[in-house]
């Protein structure tokens, strides 16, 4: 595939997650850490006009001076932002003008492709706004799914997907030995700068599950009193527990029939033996305390995950996002993409249902805050 077919399959596939939406759909922002699906359609497009056709295409006339102001989205090198909480304010543009700048800018990308694509600096810079848009691309599910669950009539995304429902394929546990391994990313193809140096790591000898942990494995910690029981938490879990009345997992409801949850194909009642999601580092760590087990650190992961399934939830890990040995930042705003985030988070690894065929690497590193949830995440034990 070139890299003008990637280029034009990713754009097109943005579009197409937002076409089963209405148009009322595109606009909410319920919570902060939720932006709206036509904020996402524009800061795609933001991202390749801004550091691709103003830099590199000679004549290029920005599609609307405002955007660079409603749709940046963090980098303090570009200018002027608006506040991440006030996205769902932006009523206007509308989301058909939005789509009018996404074909505007796709025009002149493939332009900037047929011409200047081979060159190494304008290559890579494409490679990485297209993983960029993967990323949103992933985003754009978690978020419309918290979007409509905030409807009371509980509307269906999409009927066809059964993601909450999927189930583990392996069971038991694998022996990893004690040594020393590398990890980070090494080879051809692309990968985030937070994924390198490749580097050595001592590992005492661990059993892994092979199987992350189910619905009905929660349900038997909450009905054992987990979320009452302090012993379990870390203090700012128990804290965050108590502070936000947390009873139960992301979308879960106790009805009179029994336990059911929000999915994107509407209300359903939870499937005891599918793969638990939508869990916090504070709720996953709780469950290993009261199994007696523990997470594995971001290395142990990594050098184990050719020993099992994985790919359907992100999996927690107890290790702090911090750069590897010799990490550097690049110059400019490309450098604001990951490094300055790394501070009170915590690394996640896999991929999950809703990440982009193509977008998974055994060496990714995703990073979230321990109180965030609504990424479709499990739990992978290691016994102690």
């Amino acid at each position: 595939m070139t890299l003008l077919d990637q280029y034009i399959n990713v754009r097109k596939y943005t579009e197409e997650i937002c076409r089963l939406l209405h148009p009322e759909d595109h606009v909410p922002q319920p919570v902060p850490f939720v932006s709206p699906p036509k904020w996402h359609l524009a800061h795609t497009t933001w991202f390749f006009e801004e550091f691709l056709l103003k830099p590199h295409l000679p004549g290029y006339n920005v599609f609307n001076e405002d955007f660079s102001f409603l749709f940046n989205s963090y980098y303090n090198n570009v200018g002027k932002r608006v506040l991440r909480a006030n996205r769902g304010a932006i009523t206007r543009p509308a989301t058909s003008y939005i789509i009018e700048y996404r074909h505007y800018v796709d025009m002149h990308m493939e332009l900037l492709l047929q011409t200047k694509a081979a060159h190494p600096d304008i290559h890579s810079l494409i490679e990485l706004g297209c993983n960029h848009e993967q990323q949103h691309q992933e985003l754009l599910f978690t978020d419309i799914k918290y979007i409509l669950s905030c409807n009371p009539i509980s509307p269906i995304y999409n009927e066809d997907i059964t993601w909450e429902n999927q189930h583990n394929i392996e069971d038991g546990f694998v022996t990893i030995d004690e040594g020393v391994y590398e990890i980070g990313f090494t080879g051809e193809g692309f990968s985030f700068d937070n994924e390198h140096n490749r580097h050595k790591v001592y590992i005492n000898s661990f059993e892994i599950s092979r199987s992350l942990v189910t619905n009905g494995d929660f349900i038997e910690f909450i009905n054992a009193g987990g979320y009452h029981n302090f012993n379990l938490w870390l203090d700012e879990g128990w804290s965050w527990v108590n502070e936000n009345k947390i009873t139960s997992p992301l979308y879960w409801h106790k009805a009179e029939s029994g336990w059911q949850y929000f999915t994107l194909s509407g209300m359903q009642d939870i499937d005891p033996d599918a793969m638990l999601t939508h869990i916090s580092f504070y709720e996953a760590l709780a469950f290993a305390e009261w199994k007696k087990m523990r997470l594995p650190t971001e290395a142990e992961w990594e050098v184990a995950s050719a020993e099992f399934a994985w790919g359907r939830r992100w999996e927690w890990t107890h290790s702090a996002y911090l750069p590897y040995p010799g990490f550097a930042k690049p110059e400019g705003a490309v450098g604001e993409y990951n490094g300055k985030f790394m501070i009170n988070q915590m690394v996640l690894r896999g991929s999950s249902c809703a990440t982009p065929e193509g977008h998974a690497r055994s060496t990714y590193r995703n990073f979230f805050h321990p109180d965030e949830r609504w990424q479709f995440n499990g739990i992978r034990l290691v016994k102690l």
